[in-house]
């Protein structure tokens, strides 16, 4: 579970204002990927809260609301759409997603806490845990604010384009998804740089 031991440890170096980061969606073949930041308490405690992954979506809802709508806890959350995701690879978007979600706060941080491996050329002093979202309450929340963010979205997307199933695999290559893709080709929010997309543009061409 969860602690704030890894920010607790960024505070006794002085640091004061700590924020974990997180994303959502960096392996689907549709849809943006959602990066999220979140200050939360120094006295923050929780029973439920834990890597979005490990939980209900139901329970990722209400825990969102919770988040969100608690005045002691700043967030912001950033979607980094498919043309961009086309243009600099879903690497560097999901980078360029940790650096603007995380400035975006205020007050700014002094330092974060990133779920995974180090971010280059990040503009704020960072730690970097891999599994970090079932380490540090901070990261954990932000996991929360991006994994629903971007559901929401895919639901969205699933209204304006229903033969693809979003609202089912959220964009991720599941065998419902590939074989709708086979049948209608790809939509707009295709990712056209990933392998499935674009063998299948190259096969339509």
């Amino acid at each position: 579970m969860p602690t704030l031991k890894h920010e607790n440890t960024l505070r006794a170096s002085g640091f004061r204002v700590i924020a974990g980061v997180d994303e959502a969606g960096r392996g689907p073949l549709a849809g943006p990927v959602c990066v999220a930041a979140v200050v939360l308490p120094e006295n923050f405690r929780h029973r439920v809260l834990n890597d979005s992954k490990q939980l209900s979506e139901s329970t990722r809802e209400r825990l969102y609301e919770e988040i969100t709508g608690d005045d002691r806890i700043r967030w912001h959350c950033v979607s980094i759409e498919v043309d961009e995701i086309d243009r600099i690879n879903i690497l560097q978007a999901t980078w360029k997603g940790m650096r603007s979600a995380a400035l975006a706060l205020d007050p700014k941080p002094d330092a974060v806490l990133i779920d995974g491996k180090p971010v280059k050329q990040y503009p704020l002093h960072h730690v970097a845990l891999v599994k970090g979202d079932s380490l540090s309450y901070s990261i954990a929340a932000a996991s929360i604010i991006a994994k629903v963010t971007r559901d929401r979205l895919m639901m969205a997307l699933a209204q304006a384009h229903p033969e693809y199933g979003f609202e089912c695999h959220k964009g991720y290559p599941t065998p419902a998804h590939l074989a709708a893709l086979r049948k209608h080709g790809p939509c707009p929010h295709h990712r056209r740089t990933f392998a499935p997309v674009a063998q299948l543009e190259f096969d339509l061409a």
